[in-house]
């Protein structure tokens, strides 16, 4: 199994990288992403973006950190993370984790959601990770779930217009063959009632999201 996580430049709200150090088998900074690799002293294999959120001896230090660096025009038809990205895909992962891609500008907090949607599409696991979220995008058939003290609460929000026959077993309310649409509440906010539990859908595409209330200090 290779993981490849990409780092971009999204506000602080990043996850205790500690968990990940041994299971992430590539590191991606995308624009002033790479600089917080370089303070974290995380090695990156990857830099890539316009770096147009550094300055000049911010980027020197990525260049030197850095094992490869690639520097694009700021005026270009893809986001820094969307070019980190598709060097992701070249390395053919079978996971890709993207931090620092929440909060900040609203546009670019929807499309990163959206961009799961073209990780997943290549058959590639993808998950966008903060400090109190934990969101995933998934696809019809049976997915197991386990608990996670760093985020208990379990939400399932249709990304497709309508999800059809959602069954969820082992959380405190539990589901059998139900639909949900666009605005639906239904599937947020739920629990575990045991460490691990299923949730299946026989139609559509659904967001699993696993979220704290609180940001741990």
């Amino acid at each position: 199994m290779k993981t490849v996580a990409i780092i971009g430049n999204g506000p602080d709200l990043y996850p205790d990288f500690t968990p990940y150090l041994d299971t992430v088998d590539c590191w991606i900074g995308a624009d002033r992403g790479a600089w917080t690799l370089v303070k974290k002293n995380i090695p990156m294999d990857y830099a890539v973006g316009d770096f147009d959120s550094t300055t000049k001896e911010e980027r020197e230090a990525i260049a030197k950190y850095s094992k490869y660096m690639k520097e694009y025009s700021s005026e270009k038809d893809e986001t820094d993370l969307e070019i980190a990205l598709n060097k992701a895909f070249e390395l053919k992962p079978d996971y890709i984790y993207l931090f620092g891609v929440t909060g900040g500008r609203l546009d670019h907090e929807l499309i990163n959601v959206q961009l799961l949607y073209s990780i997943i599409d290549k058959g590639i696991k993808g998950a966008i990770i903060d400090q109190t979220n934990y969101i995933e995008l998934t696809l019809p058939g049976e997915h197991h779930v386990k608990h996670d003290k760093s985020y208990p609460n379990i939400s399932f929000v249709p990304f497709s217009h309508e999800v059809r026959g959602i069954t969820l077993t082992n959380f405190y309310y539990p589901l059998t063959d139900a639909n949900i649409s666009w605005g639906s509440t239904l599937c947020i906010s739920n629990k575990l009632i045991r460490n691990s539990g299923t949730f299946s859908y026989n139609e559509g595409i659904l967001l699993l999201i696993k979220s704290r209330d609180t940001i741990p200090r």
